[in-house]
């Protein structure tokens, strides 16, 4: 398995952020992400998880709730990259991946657009 410390795994984490196109990262909204170690025991093999109300579903008595949650599982991601430039390239694919769920994009259109 690659070594990659947490801060230098938040780095790429923060340079796909930078790669999101700006009229999107404008519309993002209420929304946190985070890096953790590993997924919930019951997934292990998760590479990100979407928790929260995808945009295409927020009605107007949505609000006072708390944000939604991206996480990045470096671990694993870590585990299936055999090199520094596929953990950058599985880090981009993840970010966007979890990013299109808060968009409200299912799986099946990532896999049709290449994204999953």
């Amino acid at each position: 398995m690659l070594e990659l410390s947490e801060e230098q795994f938040e780095a790429l984490v923060a340079d796909a952020l930078d790669g999101i196109p700006p009229e999107l990262a404008q519309v993002m909204d209420n929304v946190v992400i985070l890096v953790e170690d590993e997924p919930p025991d019951d997934a292990p093999e998760l590479l990100g998880l979407y928790e929260g109300t995808p945009l295409t579903e927020r009605g107007g008595d949505y609000g006072g709730v708390l944000p939604d949650t991206i996480r990045l599982f470096r671990l694993p991601i870590l585990r299936i990259c055999e090199t520094y430039d596929d953990v950058v390239d599985e880090v981009l694919i993840t970010v966007v991946h979890e990013i299109a769920h808060h968009f409200g994009i299912d799986d099946d259109r990532l896999h049709e657009l290449g994204w999953a």
